[in-house]
């Protein structure tokens, strides 16, 4: 199954997913499943951080002012993320209640 970023709305961190900081950006933990997941870039752990705040991706990245050529690599991430689990749409959330 593949997950596209562009359809996805608006996120979130699951709620059940720590994230650990270290130097190359994050650790997460998905306490569910017991999967563990690199996050390998500071800022990539800064958007996952923000995109509750956002109503989807593309704002989050502006609004965290995301260079132009790490986009393409953050929405591949992110959609990986979301495959795992790790972020899920707040429609998900929703649902799951």
């Amino acid at each position: 199954m593949t997950v596209h970023t562009a359809t996805m709305g608006a996120l979130r961190l699951h709620p059940n997913v720590a994230l650990r900081p270290e130097p190359f950006g994050a650790l997460a933990y998905h306490y569910d499943t017991r999967r563990l997941v690199f996050l390998r870039h500071p800022q990539l752990v800064d958007v996952v951080h923000a995109l509750h705040e956002h109503t989807d991706l593309d704002t989050t990245m502006d609004a965290l002012d995301i260079a132009e050529t790490l986009r393409g690599p953050f929405q591949r991430a992110i959609a990986n993320l979301a495959e795992a689990g790790i972020v899920i749409t707040r429609d998900d959330e929703k649902d799951s209640s």
